[in-house]
């Protein structure tokens, strides 16, 4: 069966004229309207790509322009149509306010056939590139979206959510190694919600950003009186997961004592809460992550061998956003539209030096110093477009220009501090907050803050 021909909407009061175009262009089927309501009904029942308007229609009985009002019309209902407008006498004026107002392009009466059926076609072509691009756009992030919601296109990062989607059935327990900022608890969610257990809870926990103190009572859960300050009973968030996914980040910051608890709950399936002497039993799956090395830390007596093997009985390695080509920008398209919606709607995309800097940026903050990026971009973007200069990729925190601003001063002060010490600890957290003098909650406020990696 032949294809069917592209409809052309020819809008022309001009009975002549009207006959002349209904069969000068073989290749299109034809669709003749000589007022705005007809106009308008073919519109809605043919919806074409194309459309000839006839500026110089009659007007109606209250002297609206019938031509403008057309074009008004077919702007509201399709803005996506190519209208292309006839003017006669030389009434150039009117058709550039007529582009002005969503108009394609232009031609004058008397119509030379062959140059009119160029335009036509050239406009075809541009709609059916223009609409091309817009499934490509609506189904971009469903194209590159794995795990439900984990946005790339890079293979490494395909071939990690493929490992996750293997074992997700399972029940053994998956350690996620990456640098900070690589998307680690995404990769857990996502995890979670491809297995069985999905309909059950998926509960993450920060074991660096908690006090040693504290960070029993909160895996583990506490009786009432167990301690001063416990009023009531308390559920771990170990308990809280039951039946689902138990996410510990940053596992490598667990304390040894508690290192020997978690390992009994791995192995017997039972926990006790903090004060108590009842056995619980607890179907929990357990999910971590670090940016540590581990196996340097076994070797150093921080991290119990016997422990790391039952948490990586499944190791998922985890590349920086560095390391997936492609993924920089795809992911900040994805972050602007996110973060324009909701802070600064005029905001529509980024321009060509924006994107060149996205991706040739090396990105040590990963993702998370990506979104960081874009978000302050939307905020402080002047016009449509996200520009290099928006995104500060500059000099603005070179440490030798001269600070006058005591705040500007003091954020440059703790940045330059904050690295020094992370690496005189390799970028381990306790040892840097320890060099620092702050809790490790604290210090990770500060990275957070100020974009900087372990």
């Amino acid at each position: 069966m032949a294809d069917k021909k592209p409809t052309l909407l020819v809008i022309e009061d001009d009975e002549g004229l009207q006959a002349q175009l209904k069969w000068a262009y073989d290749d299109f089927e034809v669709v003749i309207a000589g007022d705005r309501d007809s106009a308008i009904a073919a519109l809605r029942s043919e919806t074409p790509a194309v459309v000839t308007l006839d500026l110089g229609l009659p007007p109606d009985p209250d002297g609206t322009t019938e031509g403008f009002a057309v074009l008004d019309a077919i702007m509201e209902l399709k803005p996506d149509t190519k209208v292309i407008v006839a003017s006669g006498h030389g009434a150039r004026e009117s058709a550039l306010q007529a582009i002005e107002r969503g108009a394609y392009d232009f031609y004058q009466k008397p119509v030379d056939i062959d140059a009119l059926g160029l335009i036509v076609r050239r406009a075809f072509n541009l709609h059916a590139i223009e609409d091309e691009n817009r499934r490509l756009v609506a189904h971009a992030s469903e194209d590159k979206t794995v795990l439900g919601r984990l946005i790339t296109g890079a293979p490494e990062m395909v071939k990690v959510a493929r490992t996750i989607e293997r074992v997700a059935s399972t029940s053994v327990s998956v350690m996620l190694l990456g640098a900070s900022g690589t998307g680690k608890e995404l990769l857990a969610q996502g995890l979670h919600d491809a297995s069985n257990r999905a309909d059950k809870p998926f509960v993450a926990i920060n074991c660096a950003a908690i006090p040693e103190n504290l960070l029993e009572s909160e895996l583990f859960g506490h009786e009432k009186g167990a301690f001063t300050g416990a009023v009531k009973t308390t559920e771990g968030k170990i308990e809280s997961a039951n039946g689902g996914t138990l996410f510990l980040d940053e596992v490598g910051d667990i304390p040894l004592p508690l290192q020997v608890k978690l390992l009994r709950f791995l192995q017997e399936r039972t926990i006790e809460r903090i004060g108590g002497r009842k056995t619980i039993a607890v179907d929990t799956r357990i999910v971590c992550a670090t940016h540590q090395n581990l196996e340097e830390m076994i070797a150093a007596g921080t991290f119990r061998e016997d422990l790391f093997y039952r948490l990586a009985e499944i190791v998922v390695r985890i590349p920086g956003l560095s390391e997936r080509h492609g993924d920089a920008v795809l992911l900040g398209k994805a972050f602007l539209k996110r973060f324009s919606t909701e802070m600064n709607p005029s905001v529509s995309g980024f321009a060509p030096d924006a994107l060149s800097a996205i991706d040739a940026h090396d990105w040590p903050g990963n993702v998370r110093e990506l979104e960081n990026r874009v978000k302050r971009a939307v905020i402080m973007a002047d016009g449509k477009l996200v520009n290099a200069g928006d995104l500060d990729f500059g000099d603005a925190e070179d440490e030798g220009a001269e600070v006058l601003n005591l705040k500007a001063a003091r954020e440059q002060s703790d940045r330059r501090v904050i690295r020094h010490a992370l690496a005189r600890s390799e970028g381990n957290i306790s040892s840097t907050a320890k060099l620092l003098g702050i809790s490790r909650p604290t210090l990770y406020d500060l990275l957070k803050q100020y974009d900087l990696h372990a």
